[in-house]
């Protein structure tokens, strides 16, 4: 099916080219007017802009940023380089009205936009205007930064914050659109070596330029080993990326090929336990460090998962924690964009296939005193193990009971965690065809737009998890629980070799989706100061998939409890077939005093479908879409180098479809999902700005103040939904901000940059109930670049004062608090780290 699939989506991504390419040849004579006419506007608009400032995301045309009547940013790649970030996550917090949390690695971070309650708030990830992966979540991996990393083939990312997001992307309240270096007539090309503190050592390198003929080629990438900012006891981040793409330019516009492979692996740090929850007042620093400390392990290089399958045969899941989140993917596009008379056509397609690999071990509930623990068990053992049972016993696994280990003598807890491995294959095929012209009337001037947009994609994936236990400390020993007898021989054990309870959660399946979208906007300049803009899209989806049932079974070891309920295969399959639609739409109207004052409001719809992974979920969670109003006014100001950009924005959703898979500390699944409906509503201002002061000093930054809460939420599972109602949004602060100053100065033929970085988030709440607060915190940065001729050397230094700070909780475990008025269970902030960037361009 993969297969059929994938040739029916070469064909649905090629089929737009065809009339294209063979008509260029013959229209070459009369397109050529048009073309320089559009040449002279853009050589025109790069005189007075810098080129960060051209658009070309969420509009039928290039457009000044100024001019734009949505709220929108654009990082070039000097940017970038300034900001020296860890991550693309971390890239785009620096921009207002998005709030993130990467502390969990280099990708599959946390991006919250204006308020929406989601892990990836909606934000959807294009490259030069297509996606690698249609969803904004496949199963156990993003179409964001978990596929989208910075290297020296990134020319700039567009991200514009609502406005037309819904009609340009599927599911989007914002569009993170990655713009590719393309050939020019000059040869250009950099060579950039990164060693940091923290066992980081990165190569990246690209070169551009012409081949002759019209034609011009550009590639390059990255090579890149990390030991990791927390101590795992194996390397965090391994592999590489390599993009390359072929324009020539057609006398009436250009075609572009571009392919790209990934191979990397990133492991995932998930939250450790900061405080004794027997009292909080006690801190735990001395066993799991605030800044270094991590549940990964050396201890599951070689894990091993049993489960029955459909036959009754007990079958074997390897895992290995170093692994961590394997991608390996590959895609190729084709772009192709040209005049034909008054008409401009532009046709994309693209196709990814791919596969990835997840081992993580993901923190569950608090830690435990550890002799309470263990006389749970005691009377259950007794029962299953005989009259013998005398006490209860803690040893390393793997020593046979014979390795005592006494948790008195370290914190005297221990804790449960969740090991999974999943695998899942995938594939994406998405074209986009669209016409585009302007029309003039007697009031102004239409440029009118029509597209259609196709995908085809699906994934098949195998999912097993198991739950262990483990010392509270930093790369934790698995430990054993077993019954003893007076003269310390073992009866019997509650665990398995470290594992709690063995293949606790189980799944499988394959499902497809389909989707063909209709879509057309209008710009109307009614004068050359007041333009107004509409855009409609509808959408039709269908999934076709299954999921493979399970049931809990004995597998009959009766020297442990940890086989006594494991999830294993019954040979039955439970089917989807799902038909959704979705409308979107967006007004907006914008109006220029002058050529350095203006204002502008826009009101848009947004609709979001179930994902394609419903399929994997038995019985079939309530079909129930997500809708969204977005409205948003602004006001630009620029002057000379300085500019200040502030938006309004209300944010309702009604319904919000925020149901969840929990963990259940009684049964220890976490595949069971809790029904979670309701409406929320945000309400916030958001402002960026850079500040040219008198001689070298300029101030730049963004601020975000927002109001994130739930309204009439409600449970079909018998939780109580009111007590959420009023109260503020899970992880979302109402106050977010950054400030960058810098010295900018020449010191002979050498140019110099000093510059700082300060970060605030506020108080947030780890819960639907608001019981549990994570503290606001700040933190510090600073950098300089010394540039002479070819060559530039760059310091970069993270989190310089090791200020401390939560990004989340225990997501896993805490959706109703943790017990304590202040979290005691997250993922810290990184610690202090420095780096050094050196390279050479050409």
């Amino acid at each position: 099916m993969m297969k059929t699939r994938l040739l029916m989506g070469a064909a649905l991504c090629g089929m737009p080219f065809l009339p294209q390419i063979a008509g260029a040849q013959t229209t070459a004579a009369t397109a050529a007017a048009p073309t320089a006419t559009a040449t002279a506007t853009a050589t025109a608009a790069a005189q007075d802009d810098q080129p960060s400032d051209i658009i070309v995301t969420g509009s039928a045309r290039q457009q000044r940023r100024f001019d734009v009547s949505y709220a929108v940013n654009s990082l070039s790649q000097a940017d970038i380089q300034k900001l020296a970030p860890k991550s693309t996550t971390d890239l785009i917090g620096t921009l207002p009205g998005i709030h993130v949390e990467a502390t969990g690695g280099e990708v599959q971070n946390i991006t919250r936009v204006r308020g929406i309650p989601t892990d990836r708030g909606f934000l959807y990830y294009q490259q030069d205007g297509l996606p690698l992966f249609q969803e904004l979540d496949g199963w156990f991996f993003n179409q964001g930064d978990g596929m989208n990393r910075l290297e020296l083939m990134t020319d700039r990312i567009e991200v514009v914050r609502g406005g037309p997001a819904p009609i340009y992307a599927s599911t989007a309240a914002a569009i993170a659109n990655v713009i590719e270096v393309t050939g020019t007539d000059t040869t250009r090309g950099k060579v950039q070596a990164t060693v940091g503190d923290t066992g980081y050592y990165r190569l990246d390198a690209y070169q551009a330029g012409p081949l002759g003929g019209d034609t011009y080629y550009a590639v390059g990438g990255f090579l890149r080993y990390h030991d990791g900012y927390r101590d795992s006891g194996f390397p965090s981040d391994k592999g590489g990326q390599i993009r390359a793409n072929i324009k020539h330019d057609l006398a009436n516009g250009f075609i572009k090929l571009s392919a790209q492979y990934t191979d990397d692996h990133n492991l995932f740090y998930l939250s450790i336990p900061t405080n004794d929850p027997r009292n909080p007042s006690v801190s735990l620093n001395k066993y799991l460090d605030y800044f270094d400390g991590t549940l990964n392990t050396p201890s599951l290089r070689n894990v091993n998962i049993r489960y029955r399958d459909a036959t009754g045969t007990i079958q074997d899941q390897r895992g290995d924690l170093a692994n961590g989140r394997h991608i390996r993917f590959g895609n190729f596009a084709a772009d192709y964009e040209g005049d034909y008379g008054p008409w401009h056509v532009s046709a994309k397609g693209g196709m990814t296939l791919g596969t990835m690999h997840f081992d993580a071990f993901y923190s569950t509930s608090n830690p435990v005193d550890a002799t309470s623990f263990a006389n749970s068990y005691l009377a259950p053992a007794t029962t299953a193990f005989g009259p013998n049972v005398a006490r209860m016993g803690y040893s390393f696994s793997g020593t046979n009971g014979l390795g005592a280990y006494d948790p008195s003598a370290d914190s005297g807890l221990v804790m449960q965690a969740q090991y999974r491995a999943i695998q899942t294959d995938f594939y994406s095929t998405q074209g986009d065809l669209s016409v585009t012209r302007k029309l003039d009337t007697g009031i102004g001037t239409h440029d009118v737009r029509i597209g259609t947009y196709g995908s085809l994609w699906g994934q098949k994936m195998f999912t097993a998890y198991q739950n262990y236990l483990v010392q509270v400390t930093s790369q934790p020993k698995t430990l054993d629980l077993a019954a003893y007898s007076a003269n310390g021989a073992v009866q019997g054990y509650v665990t398995d070799n470290g594992s709690l309870n063995d293949a606790v959660s189980l799944n499988a399946g394959n499902v497809d989706g389909q989707l063909i979208a209709l879509y057309g906007t209008d710009t109307w300049d009614i004068t050359d100061r007041l333009r107004l803009d509409a855009g409609i899209r509808h959408e039709w989806y269908s999934y076709s998939g299954y999921g493979r049932l399970t049931a809990s079974y004995n597998l009959g070891d009766p020297t442990t409890f940890a086989d006594n309920n494991t999830r294993g295969f019954t040979g039955g399959i439970g089917t989807l077939r799902l038909k959704q639609q979705a409308s979107n739409w967006t007004v907006g109207a914008n109006y220029d005093l002058t050529h350095h004052i203006g204002m502008y409001l826009r009101a848009s719809q947004l609709e979001v479908p179930l994902n394609t992974t419903i399929a994997f979920t038995y019985p079939t969670p309530a079909v129930i879409p997500t809708k969204a109003k977005l409205y948003e006014a602004g006001i630009k100001l620029t002057a000379g180098g300085s500019y200040l950009y502030v938006t309004g924005f209300y944010t309702k959703f009604d319904p919000l479809n925020a149901s969840f898979a929990g963990f259940n500390s009684a049964t220890g699944r976490a595949d069971v999902t809790t029904t979670f409906v309701g409406t929320a509503e945000t309400k916030g201002m958001e402002a960026d700005g850079r500040l040219r002061l008198p001689g070298p000093f300029s101030l730049a930054g963004s601020v975000t103040v927002q109001n994130p809460r739930y309204l009439n939420f409600s449970s079909n599972t018998g939780l109580d939904g009111s007590r959420a109602n009023g109260k503020q949004i899970i992880r979302e602060p109402k106050l977010f901000l950054n400030v960058r100053p810098t010295a900018d100065f020449t010191v002979g033929a050498t140019n110099v940059s000093l510059y700082g970085r300060y970060d605030y988030v506020g108080r947030r709440y780890t819960d639907f109930f608001n019981s549990t607060a994570l503290p606001a915190y700040g933190a510090f940065g600073l950098g300089g670049i010394v540039s002479n001729g070819a060559w530039q050397v760059q310091v970069v230094g993270d989190n310089i004062t090791n200020a401390h700070g939560f990004t989340e909780g225990n997501t896993a475990g805490d959706r109703f608090g943790q017990g304590v008025p202040t979290a005691i269970f997250g993922r810290p902030l990184f610690g202090r780290n420095v780096r050094l960037i050196v390279s050479r361009a050409w």
